[in-house]
């Protein structure tokens, strides 16, 4: 949500139009919907296997693969329902994002890097949110996409951390199997680089001290995620990757104060 969020308002000039916030909202929240239960669906014979999706509707059978199918397809007429009150680039750019969402489970069978194609889906609403507004998608736009797929790889790297005890007994793969034991530094790393990314998006926008005081607050939330994820606990890594909804929110309070003051 707050990555599409800061698109929203960047491509806005930080007075995004209330109809294009309602949708983008709108549309963040079915579509997450839609890509859980699609997860679930490729992932039912995995999740039985797995302490932390072992009590899942479909992993239990409470729910049919057909009922699954059926809300799927509901949701993403929802979703194509919000999409088409859009322009036509956002229309192009939204079927793309679909293919990539759908798609984003089954790469954990044959790539260590699923966190990286669940970066991109995550990060594309913010592509989306630049042509709706502006009917084109800038250089600006894909360095915010690049700031975001940093961090999503790496809090998603901390949700697998939880998992890969599990993962590694039925085949599963993951950036938290790849990384190893540097996965610590590596989300480290990625989390750094995201800000720095952001920062210079600031800087480049001529935002003020309200942006980098965003930016301070995110990275105090990354120090305390690395310290709550340094016992490897499996609750504690769910944990932090919780936490990083302040990640995302400190940005985009630092973003809106610095552009309504601009």
């Amino acid at each position: 949500m707050w990555p599409t969020l800061w698109a929203v308002w960047i491509a806005g000039g930080g007075q995004p139009q209330v109809q294009v916030v309602v949708v983008f909202v709108t549309g963040v929240i079915v579509m997450r919907a839609a890509g859980c239960v699609i997860n679930d669906y490729f992932d039912r014979a995995f999740d039985p296997h797995v302490q932390r999706t072992r009590n899942r509707p479909l992993a239990m059978g409470d729910v049919s693969t057909r009922e699954a199918l059926i809300l799927f397809a509901a949701l993403m007429m929802v979703a194509l329902g919000l999409l088409l009150t859009l322009n036509r680039q956002a229309i192009v750019l939204g079927f793309i994002g679909a293919a990539i969402a759908i798609s984003y489970p089954l790469f954990k069978r044959f790539t260590h890097l699923p966190q990286l194609v669940l970066g991109i889906a995550f990060s594309w609403g913010i592509p989306m949110a630049f042509a709706a507004q502006t009917g084109r998608v800038p250089a600006l736009a894909w360095w915010i996409l690049c700031a975001n797929l940093l961090w999503t790889v790496a809090y998603d790297t901390m949700y697998a951390m939880a998992d890969r005890p599990d993962d590694l007994k039925i085949g599963v793969k993951s950036t938290a199997i790849l990384f190893g034991r540097y996965d610590l530094l590596a989300n480290a790393v990625l989390q750094a680089l995201a800000l720095a990314v952001l920062g210079i998006i600031g800087w480049g926008l001529h935002l003020s001290g309200w942006y980098y005081l965003g930016l301070v607050g995110a990275a105090v939330t990354a120090g305390y995620q690395y310290r709550l994820c340094r016992g490897r606990d499996r609750d504690m890594c769910l944990k932090a990757f919780i936490n990083n909804t302040w990640f995302g929110a400190c940005v985009f309070a630092g973003l809106v104060v610095s552009l309504r003051l601009n």
